[in-house]
């Protein structure tokens, strides 16, 4: 039998002082996700500087997102046990901790051990920007306070390229780790002075559902490590990664058996049964695997086509990252006139991703940087448009006591998004090019006379092959073998944009069947004036 929702804390009122607590949640949650997308990106920098080779520095990766995402699951339990500032001023702090002490962790097993760490920690800190927000803020301005965590989404993935590059190339790879401390100890002064002192509440562990922690976090960390992995070992001709696939399904699924049955569970799943929350949930997973095409596709192309550095192609995630910080605090304002329905906002925003898409799917060898400045700027539009009314959809409908489970759940669906939908754009793209090599190999052989010059004094990159079918040259052949290459992944770049169009198209569809029409919160506290029947 489920208990009922746990009472609401008393609520405390808004003032300057906790509007400058849940600034300091916000600068942690966001300070938490960059230093996750800058060591991935600037990995080879820290694995040149450590001496760790391409597989071990692949696991320093998985390890941390595993850990990551498990954590999401239990943060907010703990929160809510330990009281909420406690225990986001001690998550804080220990990230910060780690983060100083990485830089001199040369020895692979304490460096992936202090990561792990790192990660748990790092995980615990997107869940009380959710909680802090449902909880403490009120109705006028509940959507601006979204508007901050939907930016932990936008703003914070596309800034981190141009920190990695900033760090990496001008700096040194150690600030790569040390970046986060300043952050932290502002962010960890905000909150000391800032949120209020909930009492703990020990005997929740009388009730604690440890069977459940101990399931869903190891199936959810061994879920994220194959699917991190999974490309690299080959997938199901490793025994390692269909071993971790195959336990990972066994433990979520009895996770998921226990949380409905439980008097006390992280995931309160009866909440699912309300259309706006799943819409949420699901549109979220959907949305996160779409903005991929604002980030993924343009630094694929530049690394890989182009050959650029991180630096280099920095600027056109600044173009979606740096207007964020206007345009959703904007979306929010538009969001809280009662005429306007947030589902429309949702559509309109696939809209534009959309036409991003179409315009990168006719890509080729030939753009340069100039070339994507209209998509990124569709981007920087689209990608908030779709989260915002996400988050004032799925909240509208979770109670302040429901406030742990609703973060719980929503950061747990964000966190695996993340890495799912990454490893799909990342193995669509890989099956692609080896489709698309395959096949300019094959029309090259049967019309070899395209490749063939009149002489050796004529051959060239594009034409490497003697009248008599000899190779002029290797350097030529080189260079055609190059230019292959490059016009497969310029091909399979654009094949993933029409793929995430198809994805964008379900979100729209699930949109105009499932939620209902929500209205802005600060309207829901006035008297009811509706009619019998609306």
């Amino acid at each position: 039998m489920n208990s009922q929702p746990t009472a609401a804390p008393a609520p405390h009122p808004f003032t300057l002082r906790l509007a400058l607590g849940l600034v300091g949640v916000l600068i942690a949650a966001l300070t938490s996700g960059l230093n996750d997308r800058v060591t991935d990106i600037a990995l080879a920098d820290v694995r040149a500087a450590l001496g760790i080779s391409y597989d071990q520095g692949s696991w320093i990766v998985a390890v941390y997102q595993a850990a990551e995402v498990a954590a999401m699951m239990i943060a907010p339990w703990f929160a809510v046990t330990l009281s909420l500032r406690r225990f986001t001023l001690s998550v804080a702090l220990g990230f910060a901790a780690i983060g100083a002490l990485l830089p001199f962790a040369t020895n692979l097993p304490l460096f992936i051990t202090l990561r792990v760490l790192q990660g748990i920690l790092g995980g615990a800190l997107p869940p009380m920007l959710m909680t802090v927000a449902l909880r403490f803020l009120p109705p006028p301005i509940k959507l601006f306070g979204l508007s901050g965590y939907a930016l932990s989404a936008t703003f914070g993935p596309n800034l981190a390229a141009a920190l990695a590059a900033f760090w990496t190339d001008a700096v040194g790879w150690q600030f790569v780790f040390w970046q986060i401390v300043p952050p932290m100890l502002i962010a960890t002064l905000l909150i000391g002075w800032g949120l209020p002192q909930d009492p703990t509440r020990f005997e929740r562990f009388q009730q604690i559902d440890l069977f459940g922690m101990i399931t869903g976090c190891s199936g959810m960390a061994l879920l994220i490590m194959a699917l991190v992995q999974g490309e690299r070992l080959d997938w199901f001709d490793s025994p390692l990664i269909s071993a971790m696939l195959l336990s990972a399904c066994a433990l979520l699924l009895v996770f998921l058996i226990n949380e409905w049955f439980h008097p006390l569970p992280l995931f309160r799943l009866q909440m699912l049964a309300r259309k706006n929350l799943a819409h949420g949930l699901l549109v979220l997973a959907g949305l996160l695997t779409v903005a991929l095409s604002g980030s993924a596709l343009p630094s694929a192309y530049f690394a890989q086509v182009e050959g650029f550095r991180t630096l280099q192609f920095a600027p056109l995630a600044l173009t979606i990252g740096l207007p964020q910080l206007i345009i959703a605090p904007l979306l929010a304002a538009l969001l809280n006139l009662r005429w306007i329905d947030c589902r429309w906002m949702l559509t309109c925003g696939v809209a534009l991703i959309v036409a991003s898409c179409l315009m990168g799917a006719q890509l080729t060898s030939e753009w340069a940087r100039d070339n994507f400045w209209l998509i990124q700027i569709l981007q920087a539009f689209g990608q908030p448009m779709m989260i915002m009314p996400v988050l004032m959809s799925a909240t509208s409908v979770v109670l302040p006591p429901e406030g742990p489970f609703a973060s719980a759940m929503f950061n747990t669906v964000r966190g695996f998004s993340s890495v799912a939908g990454g490893t799909l754009v990342a193995c669509f793209l890989s099956q692609r090019e080896k489709f698309h090599s395959h096949s300019l190999l094959d029309q090259a052989a049967n019309r070899s006379w395209l490749m063939s010059a009149g002489s050796s004094a004529s051959a060239s990159a594009t034409a490497p092959l003697l009248p008599d079918g000899s190779i002029s040259s290797s350097e030529n052949i080189s260079q055609f073998s190059t230019l292959v290459k490059h016009q497969a992944m310029v091909l399979s770049i654009s094949d993933t944009y029409l793929m995430l169009i198809g994805f964008a198209i379900l979100l729209v569809l699930l949109t105009a069947w499932l939620p209902k029409r929500v209205w802005p919160p600060q309207t829901l506290i006035q008297p009811v004036t509706h009619t019998p029947g609306k």
